[in-house]
This record gives structure tokens, sequence and C-alpha cells, in this order.
């Protein structure tokens, strides 16, 4: 069994590694065209192939733990299209997301910008009330036009370039609906007892679907509970090689969602589920067995109506759309056809296939802010196939994407509206005519 990384005291952080998944690698390099890393560079250090090759050299001892090694091994964005296009399943998260964590622990000495990590990353993104309060200077700012101005005269460019990004990601204000209640009956013959996670994030900056979700899930004959103690998934923590708190975070969770209760456990951000469907294998103690029951519960919006057979929504929706797969939602968590069943239900909604929709459009959690660079290469690729579907309407199912596919939209002038499939259902079902609004 791999050592626990609470133990991982030494330089070298192999020994929390199941060997064994290392050598399921049979590097044949049928990964390489699916790694938008190493589809960006041609550096065979940036393929899955060649990664699994550093932390097998670095876990032998053959390789030390250098500048040059990290930094690759931290350029993955841990989008896991590597698993999808892999014919020997190998389960590259499972190496991935421990190695960095135990490399993080490895050195406590080795710099990494301690003041974004403590007080944004850590102390700020994953609350929604803090985030929401945090957020109120620059929500005025966009509402009198002083933020347009401030972009116009390039102003926020003075700011350090995490906090940037998060200032060129802000999405358009929105009426503000309130927090979810902690129930909501299902229309019509009750078909499932179901609770929803809000996430951190997507509460603060995306209520809107999280009532959306919730009114589909009505619609469709669901009792919706929304636990109250409930907190962030944890990912953000684990994903920046903050273990401890990520599990402190999952066991929050644990509590506070009974899994007895509820036919699923349902959630609408892509990352956040993958998070929580793994909360069975990222840690190791007395509560193993209980966080891999729950986790047994988690379902995916998309997915759980999919399969639970959803009503046929009538209200017509005219547009040309075209929809992103989340990495975490298509190679994570291995689904592909749901949402794209939903979406056809909607009267006059063209669905147009995405070129590359496979490949990450650089926001993977908070990498869009700690690998700028290489995340600003994704997007700006991203863009660029979604102009070659003639859509106006970027559908995708994860908070992290749409941000940063609208920000990249407004970079470059595009006109788009970026919207969970949720939205569309939810608008649909209402008979609701969508204003879409612009993202300049």
């Amino acid at each position: 069994m791999p050592e626990s990384l609470d133990n991982v005291k030494a330089a070298n952080p192999g020994p929390v590694l199941d060997y064994e998944l290392l050598l399921d690698c049979v590097h044949c390099g049928l990964c390489t065209s699916a790694c938008p890393t190493y589809a960006e560079t041609g550096d065979e250090n940036e393929s899955p192939r060649g990664r699994i090759y550093l932390m097998r050299g670095v876990t032998d001892g053959k390789l030390g733990l250098t500048d040059r090694v990290r930094s690759h091994l931290e350029l993955c964005l841990d989008c896991r299209a590597c698993e999808t296009a892999c014919p020997s399943g190998v389960q590259y998260g499972k190496l991935i997301e421990p190695f960095r964590i135990a490399m993080d622990q490895a050195d406590a000495s080795r710099p990494r910008g301690d003041w974004f990590r403590r007080y944004i990353l850590f102390g700020l993104l994953p609350y929604p009330k803090r985030l929401r309060w945090a957020l109120t200077p620059a929500r005025i700012a966009q509402r009198t036009g002083a933020l347009a101005v401030a972009r116009a005269l390039r102003l926020t460019r003075l700011l350090p370039s995490p906090l940037r990004r998060m200032v060129e990601m802000l999405p358009s204000p929105r009426r503000n609906e309130g927090a979810l209640p902690e129930f909501l009956p299902a229309i019509g013959k009750r078909r499932a007892t179901v609770a929803l996670f809000t996430g951190c994030v997507g509460d603060a900056m995306f209520r809107h679907v999280n009532w959306a979700t919730a009114r589909v899930l009505q619609h469709n004959g669901c009792d919706v509970h929304v636990p109250p103690t409930q907190a962030c998934c944890g990912a953000i923590h684990f994903h920046a090689g903050a273990n401890e708190p990520a599990w402190q975070l999952a066991d929050t969770n644990l509590a506070a969602f009974d899994p007895q209760r509820f036919d699923a456990i349902l959630n609408n951000i892509a990352g956040c589920g993958s998070m929580l469907k793994e909360y069975g294998h990222h840690w190791h103690d007395s509560q193993q067995p209980a966080r891999a029951a729950w986790a047994a519960k988690v379902r995916d919006v998309n997915e759980f109506l999919d399969q639970l057979g959803p009503e046929r929504p009538c209200g017509e929706i005219r547009a040309v759309a075209t929809y992103h797969d989340p990495c975490h939602l298509l190679h994570a968590q291995k689904i592909h056809d749901a949402p794209r069943r939903l979406l056809a239900l909607v009267p006059g909604l063209e669905l147009r296939d995405l070129p590359e929709t496979e490949l990450c459009c650089g926001a993977a959690g908070t990498y869009n802010l700690m690998q700028p660079d290489m995340s600003s290469r994704l997007s700006r690729r991203k863009i660029e196939n979604i102009r070659h579907t003639q859509a106006r309407v970027v559908i995708t199912a994860n908070a992290g994407c749409a941000l940063q596919i609208a920000r990249e939209a407004r970079e470059q002038g595009e006109r788009l509206a970026v919207v969970h499939p949720m939205e569309i259902l939810d608008w649909s079902y209402r008979g609701i005519t969508p204003r879409w609004q612009s993202i300049s």
C-alpha cells in the first residue's frame, strides 16, 4: 500500500505512490496527442508518458527533484485526457495528484507565492460568503463603468498577475436571486429525493446556475435538499498541494450530507464532481469506507437527469450553440453523451460539434491563475475552434470553463454567451426566451 501523505518528510515524494500504477504505462505514446501541454509545446517531458518517466525516475532515485523536473510536473493541467486516450488503462490522476501533493510537502522551504496561496487561493476562494463580500467593490466598479475604463486604460495590468487574471475573469453582474432554501419540493409526482451541492465559486459567482439546476430538478419530480452546513469540495486546496485542509473539507461534507437520506448527491460543476466522486480514494484512515459510500452517491446533474429520464421541455430556444466538454466531466467522470442528449430535447436549439472539444480550455481549476502563459495559449486555441462552429452560444457544465472562455472571448472581441446546460433546460421548461448578454 502507498505510504500516507502525512508521513512524507523526505525529498523523494515517490513513496506515496502505488508503484504498480507506474508500471501500467507501456510508453506507447498514444496519450501524447490528447495532452494539451504536449500539443502546445511538443516537449516529451510535458506529455503524460514523459511525466510518468519523471515520476518513476524520482521514485527510483535516478532523478533528483530539481526545479526543472518540478516545472514539467507542475505544468500538467491534471485534465485526465490521457486516461481517455490510454489503451492500457493507466490511472494517471492517481499518480500525478498524490505525487504533486507530496512534492509540495517534501520541501517546505521552497517559495510558493505564499501571499496568494494563503489569502486568495486558500483564504478566499473556498468560502462563498467571503468571496461575495470581497467581490463587492469589483461589482460596483462593473456597474458604474469604472472597471471598463480601467481595462481600456490598461490599469488592471498594474495588478499582480494572479489578481489581474481574477479581475479579467469576473463575469458580468446579474440579479441576485438570494440563497437557495434548504428544501424545494418536487413539481408533480415525486420521482426522487436528492441533495444539491452548491460549491464555493459556484455559489458566489454562479448562484443563478444553482437556482436553474434546482428548478430543473423540481420540474423532473425531485425533492431538492440543500444542506446549509456544506463546504467547498476541497479541490482548490488538494490540487494546490494542501492535503490536510482538503481532507477537513471532505469530512465536513460527509457530516453535512447523510447519504442514506438521498437517492443522489448532485452537483453541477465538473471539477467539484470529480473531486467529490474521489473522496474514497484520496485519504486512507478509519473514515475511508464512509467516504467511499458517500462518494458512491455523487452524480453530475446531467448524468442523473439522463439516467432518470427527463421530462421533455417545450419552450423554444432559437440559437446556434456549441458544447464544450469540461475535462473533469469528460475525462475524469467519463460523461460525454448525457448533456448532449438533454440539450437535444430543447426545441429550436441547434447544437454544432466543437473541434477539439476534448482538449482543455486552460482553466483547470486555479491553473489559469498559477500558469497564465500556458492557460492563455489553450484558451486562444479554444476560441479559435469555437469560431469554426460560427456559434454565438457556448454551453459548458463547469464554472471554471465558463469563466475562462468568457474571459478569452472578451480579450479577442468575440460576442459570445457562455451558459450552463441547466440554464438552457430551465428557460425551456419555463417558456422563457433568454436575453443573450454580450460578454464584452
